[in-house]
């Protein structure tokens, strides 16, 4: 007989057997830890560069670690703003660009929906229902449909955590490279991967078009497109390795500016 699991609306309903509700749940669970997590380190406004970590003198100036700086706090904004007494943290300028971005992607989409709001949180399960259902079309939904636009600036932040990565090599009595460099370089990596999978950029390479082979643009064109294709087919793969990627470059440097861990670096010159 055909196991029912209900609930007091009558969200969760099935007759499948497995365990449906292990991927919703895992989902909420790391989000939910992410969030949590960037919502510190945002406001923590520390320990996001070795030159103005506490222990500036004992890590910066004194050649052991380079310009590593956290990819919750790039581009760096030299600011001292204050709003009643308290020191604004830059993130906050920054964080909404790659934010908007993740919170609107396609494959988050089903992910958050399904997790967090039921709706339905797995295939063959009943969700959560309303009497009414209008997509994205009303707020707060409709602003899903900015996708597009959220692309671009997730695009721009590739090549600003690349030269990050550069920036890292960059010491105070010369150049080297450290096992930070690498840490970075992964996170821009991962993240290539996945925006380069996104959907949005997909339509934009190869979209509108109905002759692939009719002139040298267009196979141009499919032939990014194809690319693009490879990376879409394994976005939601690139979407939770680059999640734990960010994580990891921003814990990184934050443990070494806070003396909790040493930079190894592997050559100077």
């Amino acid at each position: 007989m055909a196991t029912t699991i209900r609930d007091s609306r009558g969200s969760g309903k099935t007759a499948r057997r497995d365990a449906w509700w292990l991927q919703p749940l895992l989902t909420a669970t790391v989000l939910t830890a992410f969030i949590i997590y960037a919502t510190f380190r945002t406001f923590e406004n520390d320990n996001f560069l070795p030159e103005l970590s506490r222990n500036a003198s004992a890590l910066w100036e004194s050649g052991r670690v380079g310009h590593l700086l956290s990819p919750f706090y790039s581009p760096l904004f030299l600011v001292d703003w204050q709003v009643m007494g308290y020191h604004v943290s830059p993130a906050i300028l920054i964080l909404p660009f790659p934010l908007s971005f993740r919170l609107t992607c396609y494959y988050y989409r089903k992910a958050y929906y399904r997790s967090f709001f039921m709706a339905p949180p797995a295939c063959a399960v009943q969700g959560t229902t309303k009497k009414t259902y209008r997509g994205e079309q009303v707020f707060p939904f409709v602003i899903q449909n900015l996708h597009r636009f959220a692309f671009y600036a997730a695009f721009i932040f590739i090549f600003i955590l690349a030269y990050d990565v550069v920036l890292s090599m960059k010491y105070v009595d010369g150049w080297g490279i450290s096992l930070g460099t690498f840490v970075l370089l992964l996170n821009v990596l991962l993240l290539a991967g996945y925006t380069l999978g996104c959907h949005s950029l997909r339509h934009l390479v190869g979209g509108k078009l109905n002759c692939y082979s009719c002139s040298l643009a267009a196979k141009t064109r499919h032939g990014l497109w194809k690319k693009v294709t490879f990376l879409n087919e394994r976005h939601a793969l690139y979407a939770w390795v680059s999640l734990f990627g960010v994580a990891l470059a921003d814990l990184y440097v934050r443990f070494v500016c806070a003396g909790v861990i040493t930079d190894w670096v592997l050559v100077k010159f």
